[in-house]
């Protein structure tokens, strides 16, 4: 009787000792998985690690090509050799604070546009009263013919003013003034005229390339029986700089950080070797840098950020907005993401299928994750399931996604903090000012106004490398609907010019 119980006791023995074995290889193996994200984590931290040794080589290379740009009359860099187009504006005279009258503007970056209306009262009284109203561009006018735009565009204008309260008030017989934000490449040739280089975001008029669009809209306002011309062209970074400039005259430059990347500042009319014209009476000239297309060796490059470049519309080409703007973050995050499901087997179930797709995993997306304040990542574990279908993450899982962002967002932050700095240093601003001079620059754009971590990184990396002295002095402010707004106020600065000429 007793054999058959000894032979039971010892089975359950040879039972717990086995499925302890087990229990021990899978730990073994959890632990060596863990070993190996940590592993490809940190390597990736550390290829896209910026210090502030390398954060000044940016600068300093930035401020290098500045003046290159500056020098070249070949302002589309034809030859390869101009990085920064540093595109001369025509604008030379921003918004004083004295302008006075209603104005308008026209802001078009894509397939929708906006239009405003702007009521000055001088230094005392500043924007009395703004208006706007957004409109759709139907699909089949994006690939139509160039009147049929611009009558459409036009059309909208009319309708607008036609809406127009008692309360904005316009003297009898006296044209409207338009300031025409216009956020696609375009070769200035003076404040209130520009041909089309090309055509992006999805619009395919190739009437158009080469055509002057102030004098297209002109036309077609006229079409409209409407007593209107633009007083100003201007991009949206251009626009946001007169905006903030009108807010506070020591506004020296503006930063876009949203989809894309781009800059704006005030220069020295004097110091711009390919400026041929006579001074202007200000003395100083904006230009508008298109520093999404900024490169230089001293940037912390990763083979995902290569393969990315590589298989994008424009290979080669706004490599430092694809370090830093929100079009591609999220998408660097999916890439590094993938490398660690297949080599470190990051999650459970294997490679997530959705995590090859291409640009599934957007900026917003990682700030969502990456900002999660829940005890257990519960929103990067929600987030994960909505846009990568992956049922279900441990709290590891979901910390070193939080932490692949971090290290995206940080590079990205800092370069971006590199780039301003270029600026201040191309302008002399990177030292104490004898006459303790103020330096305020706008950003505006998605990436700065709702990444929070982002922008705080940003600032103060940028005092950082401008040392506590020179940081006191250097203010960066979020600019609130630059675009519009500031081609109206040009529109008012250059009216009020015309009639001081």
């Amino acid at each position: 009787m007793r054999k058959p119980a000894v032979v039971a006791a010892a089975t359950v023995v040879f039972a717990a000792a086995a499925a302890a074995a087990v229990l021990a290889r899978q730990r073994l193996r959890e632990a060596k998985r863990w070993a190996r994200a940590g592993a490809v984590l940190r390597d990736l931290e550390a290829r896209c690690a910026a210090p502030a040794e390398r954060l000044r080589q940016v600068a300093d290379a930035m401020a290098a090509e500045m003046r290159s740009g500056l020098a070249s009359d070949d302002p589309e860099g034809g030859d390869g050799s101009v990085v920064l187009k540093m595109l001369v504006t025509y604008v030379d005279s921003l918004p004083s604070g004295d302008e006075k009258g209603l104005f308008y503007a026209l802001d078009l970056g894509g397939t929708n546009f906006r239009v405003l209306r702007v009521q000055l009262g001088g230094k005392e009284q500043r924007i009395i009263k703004q208006e706007s109203k957004g409109v759709s561009i139907p699909r089949h006018l994006m690939s139509g013919g160039a009147n049929e735009l611009f009558d459409f565009i036009a059309a909208a204008l009319a309708k607008f003013v036609a809406s127009e309260g008692e309360d904005y008030h316009l003297p009898e017989g006296v044209q409207r003034q338009l300031g025409f934000t216009f956020s696609f490449p375009v070769k200035q040739t003076s404040i209130a005229s520009g041909t089309l280089i090309k055509w992006t975001k999805g619009f395919t008029i190739d009437e158009m390339v080469g055509m002057d669009v102030v004098a297209e809209l002109n036309k077609a306002i006229k079409r409209q029986g409407l007593d209107m011309k633009v007083t100003a062209l201007v991009n949206d970074t251009v626009g946001t700089l007169a905006a903030a400039k009108y807010a506070d005259n020591d506004a020296i430059a503006a930063v876009i950080l949203g989809t894309g990347t781009n800059a704006a500042y005030i220069d020295h009319a004097h110091t711009i070797p390919k400026w041929h014209g006579p001074l202007p009476k200000s003395g100083d000239m904006v230009i508008n840098m298109e520093w999404g297309n900024f490169r230089s060796s001293h940037l912390p490059l990763t083979e995902f950020d290569h393969a990315l470049d590589a298989e994008s519309l424009n290979p080669g080409e706004q490599i430092y907005e694809k370090l830093i703007s929100g079009m591609y973050m999220g998408e660097i995050v999916r890439r590094f993401l993938l490398k660690m499901a297949q080599e470190a087997s990051l999650f459970a179930d294997g490679v997530p299928e959705k995590l090859e797709i291409p640009y599934i995993l957007s900026t917003l997306h990682m700030l969502m994750m990456h900002q999660d304040t829940t005890p257990d990542l519960q929103t990067a574990g929600i987030k994960l399931k909505e846009v990568l279908g992956i049922q279900n993450t441990c709290y590891k899982t979901r910390k070193v996604v939080v932490d692949l962002c971090e290290v995206v967002a940080r590079r990205g932050a800092r370069l971006a903090a590199a780039g301003v700095y270029g600026i201040l240093k191309k302008l002399g601003r990177d030292t104490v000012s004898p006459d303790e001079q103020r330096t305020v620059i706008a950003v505006d754009g998605g990436v700065y106004k709702y990444y929070t971590f982002f922008a705080q990184c940003m600032e103060s990396t940028l005092r950082d490398l401008l040392g506590e002295e020179v940081a006191s002095s250097v203010v960066i402010k979020q600019a609130e609907d630059g675009s519009g707004t500031g081609a109206a106020l040009l529109a008012a600065s250059y009216s009020q010019c015309l009639q001081d000429d």
